[in-house]
């Protein structure tokens, strides 16, 4: 087994300075190899040493401009830091180079999400969500992003398919609610925001959410 390998495998254990020492050994060997300089900027993305990893990253990319883990490397340093639009360029770099796997789509479409782009996000997280399909977080997401762009048909059959999953998701079935309210369903909604306080008792969206139906309802 490679020191590269040993070293991801020391990473995994939790067994930092190893892995540390491992990289290392195996940058020192191979100094022109860019994947030993994108494992230790994992690393040091795992131990949030983010300015460090930045350097590792880009060491990477002087060596191979297309080194698309690097540009996925790097947009994790930003998306951490919350430099949204810097994340969104290094993510994109990472998908031009080859990179197609459910995370960078995901991470790429939660950069628009949390700059409140909603409609520029939802093709990435329908490409995420069809790269997993069991994955709760990238399905829940996708969901709640058809919602905010009013695909209430969509974003029901995706939260529908979350709660197969995951059965006790209390934002599935209080955003489940919410649809329900669109569509002109309330006794539909109730139920969900029940449900949903049912499994998370402290759910304050699903408490309120609950208050204000009962209330319209009762008024009728």
């Amino acid at each position: 087994m490679d020191k590269l390998q040993q070293g991801i495998d020391r990473m995994q254990e939790q067994e930092f300075e190893e892995a540390a020492k491992l990289f290392t050994e195996a940058i020192e060997e191979q100094p022109e190899e860019p994947l030993g300089y994108i494992n230790f900027g994992n690393l040091l993305l795992h131990m949030q040493e983010y300015e460090r990893a930045e350097r590792f990253f880009e060491r990477a990319l002087s060596l191979d401009e297309k080194a698309a883990t690097a540009y996925y490397g790097l947009g994790n340093v930003y998306y951490d830091q919350e430099k949204f639009t810097k994340a969104q360029e290094q993510f994109l770099h990472a998908i031009e180079n080859g990179l197609d796997e459910a995370d960078v789509y995901f991470l790429l479409g939660m950069t628009f999400v949390q700059q409140d782009y909603h409609k520029l996000a939802l093709p990435y997280l329908a490409r995420a969500a069809e790269l997993a399909v069991e994955d709760v977080d990238i399905q829940f997401q996708y969901g709640l992003c058809l919602a905010q762009n009013h695909q209430f048909r969509e974003a029901k059959k995706v939260l529908e398919g979350v709660l197969q999953l995951a059965p006790e998701h209390g934002d599935a079935l209080y955003n489940l609610g919410v649809v329900a309210i669109y569509e002109e369903d309330p006794q539909t909604a109730l139920e969900h925001f029940n449900k949903a306080l049912e499994v998370q008792s402290d759910h304050m969206l699903a408490s309120h959410a609950k208050a204000e139906v009962e209330k319209a309802l009762n008024q009728e």
